[in-house]
């Protein structure tokens, strides 16, 4: 007998519906017609989901010290150990390193013990790799984490800007939606901006190679273009937005002519008049932005560029227009939904305002609460090498491989007092430096919430049974808590108690206040959570909300929107003679992450089975070396060995 349940994918921010049949073959995957995130469509990785569910390598008992446990002993060896060294220490001598790979109840229950239990901010996730440039760009122009758009409006435009998205291997299904709205609408166009020419130029009417790391002069000078044009929509500005004559005058002064623009950017004038002239003169227009904008030591700058155009024409708030986050990792969303950076409280509320800091902890009934920022991914890392972290929880992330600088952050664990990971495989380059290993739930196995990148809440389902002793994250975060004491925080009996929870405190004293507002699910029964059908926060009058700011209200303290003036800024690291190429990143199509599931899945191989470095052939010919050869790439920070590429796709340089 075949059992079929509707659950999320767990790769990309798409957050796609998936239909997962259970029989005795095992596991068929199809796309869920019905979600309307994906309306059916599956890229590769979420096709071959059901070829990365066995148990091969998986962890399923507890460990300390390399040896086999039982839970007690290894919950009470994180426990005392936390407390131990919270007493000698402080609070700030413990941290949690987190992942978009949890769900939101994972997330909520794990920053709720660091930030209202033991008092430390010292929670950050490997979403601050990706994302936390346009959390920081949406709260400067918006006073809030807010992403205005639903893919829906994709279909709607009539102009997408694809800035720093090579969409077609990163959200392929997104990318199949807006190929199929070109076939739908004949008037569609799209324009990439990318230094390299990747898949996604496929479908687009105009490729702007730019220079790496001139985003934000590019932009500027189509700000500056747009009031020249006369395309300042002057009622909006007037009524809903502070600082255009600013920002305005700053790139004016940084990107003063479309000539100047071109010779900067390294782009063929006539290219640039162009792209300026089509966002002029059309109304509806998408500017989607991703990885290439937000990993940037000026990501925040980049992404409030790109909002400024939006807001000095007005466009935004509207069908088919506005500034488009694609979001990296599936619950990366849920994860600033509930505070799981270091620098922010939960339900979208500022860990510096006094206010937000006494109503969380009113709510929680908390012992203490955070009252300044922790410390954020790659400075954890660091503190750790230092020896002011001396003890640090890793959940669902291998940061040994995933966060920069990869050498040093081996040698901080190395010397780390106390290393606690929580994983689903056994040996990952992260869990062989673990003094306690804590078995979680994969896949297909966990139970909760994950938020997409349009804020749509999807459920994610179980539909195999636990293996071995393998525990739910926000179970085993639990355990520990009450072992270090708080047990009447953390009482809870299900996924379901702790989303009732979240949700009812993102009403908490908001009356409209916040931008995130679920608490309307906050009395759903057991059954109701089991059959949460995908919505759009916030949540009003039982309907979600397709897109924000449509009523010109913002969430600043004046209630209008800012525009930024923006100073461009080259790469914080330029080249030099002894390291002359500029190197950009980019995403193997078929695989995910440091590939600890996509590599079970033989299928997914087929495409692109190794990294490597993609060189242009001038290039390659100075550094004498040919296509299909293994070359070590270096830097001051790291080297890797891999497969060289040559191809006239990659810029020179």
């Amino acid at each position: 007998m075949t059992e079929t349940t509707k659950t999320t994918c767990p790769y990309c921010g798409v957050g796609c519906g998936v239909l997962a049949s259970v029989s005795d073959d095992g596991v068929e995957i199809a796309g869920d017609t019905q979600h309307p995130s994906n309306f059916g469509r599956l890229c590769s990785k979420g096709s071959a989901l059901g070829q990365t569910v066995d148990l091969d390598q998986r962890l399923l008992y507890p460990e300390v010290d390399g040896q086999r446990s039982d839970w007690q002993t290894a919950l009470g060896k994180v426990a005392d150990g936390f407390s131990r060294i919270i007493k000698e220490h402080g609070p700030d001598s413990v941290a949690m390193y987190v992942s978009g790979q949890l769900l939101t109840e994972d997330y909520y229950v794990a920053n709720k013990l660091m930030k209202g239990y033991i008092g430390s901010a010292n929670i950050d996730t490997n979403s601050r790799l990706c994302m936390s440039s346009s959390v920081a760009g949406h709260k400067r122009a918006f006073g809030s984490d807010t992403v205005p758009c639903s893919y829906e409006d994709l279909e709607r435009a009539k102009l997408i800007v694809l800035a720093g998205s090579n969409a077609a291997w990163c959200h392929p299904v997104l990318y199949q939606r807006i190929v199929q709205a070109k076939k739908d609408h004949s008037d569609l166009q799209v324009i990439v901006i990318d230094p390299r020419k990747t898949a996604t130029c496929d479908i687009a009417d105009m490729h702007l190679s730019l220079r790496p790391g001139t985003d934000s002069m590019l932009f500027n000078g189509l700000l500056a273009h747009l009031d020249e044009a006369g395309e300042t929509n002057e009622l909006f500005v007037t009524n809903y937005t502070e600082g255009h004559a600013e920002a305005l005058a700053q790139a004016k002064a940084s990107a003063p002519t479309v000539e100047s623009v071109a010779e900067q950017c390294g782009l063929p004038l006539a290219d640039v008049a162009e792209f300026f002239r089509l966002f002029a003169r059309t109304e509806r227009v998408i500017t989607v932005y991703s990885q290439g904008v937000n990993q940037s030591s000026s990501g925040t700058d980049k992404v409030n560029a790109i909002i400024n155009c939006h807001l000095l024409s007005g466009r935004i708030g509207r069908t088919g227009m506005g500034p488009f986050s694609f979001t990296g990792q599936p619950n990366a969303m849920g994860g600033r939904e509930v505070g799981g950076l270091a620098n922010m409280l939960a339900a979208h509320m500022d860990i510096e305002n006094p206010a937000h800091r006494q109503l969380v902890q009113g709510f929680w009934q908390s012992p203490v609460i955070a009252e300044q920022q922790g410390l954020k991914a790659v400075d954890l890392f660091n503190a750790i090498d230092a020896g002011k972290v001396k003890a640090v929880w890793i959940m669902a992330t291998n940061p040994v491989v995933s966060l920069p600088d990869a050498d040093r952050v081996k040698a901080a664990l190395q010397k780390c007092e106390l290393v606690v990971v929580s994983d689903v495989m056994q040996e990952t380059d992260t869990t062989m430096l673990a003094d306690v290993l804590l078995p979680a739930l994969a896949w297909g196995e966990k139970d909760g919430t994950v938020t997409n990148s349009e804020r749509r809440i999807s459920r994610q389902k179980a539909f195999l049974a636990a293996p071995g002793e393998a525990k739910a994250d926000w179970w085993i975060v639990a355990e520990v808590a009450k072992q270090m004491g708080f047990a009447d925080g953390f009482s809870y009996a299900s996924a379901a108690d702790v989303f009732r929870e979240h949700a009812a405190l993102s009403g908490h004293e908001n009356q409209g206040k916040r931008d995130f507002d679920i608490a309307e699910l906050s009395s759903v029964s057991n059954a109701d959570y089991d059959g949460l059908k995908p919505i759009q926060w916030p949540v009003v009058d039982g309907k979600g909300t397709p897109r924000m700011f449509s009523d010109g209200r913002y969430f600043t303290a004046s209630g209008k929107a800012q525009l930024l003036p923006i100073e461009p800024r080259p790469p914080q690291n330029s080249t030099t003679d002894d390291f002359p190429f500029t190197l950009n990143t980019g995403r193997v199509r078929d695989q995910w992450h440091t590939m600890t599931r996509t590599g079970k899945a033989a299928l997914l191989s087929e495409h692109s089975p190794e990294p490597y470095v993609e060189m242009h052939p001038y290039d390659a010919k100075d550094a004498d070396v040919k296509d299909g050869v293994l070359a070590r790439v270096f830097s001051q920070w790291g080297e890797v060995i891999v497969r060289v590429r040559v191809s006239e796709d990659q810029q020179r340089g």
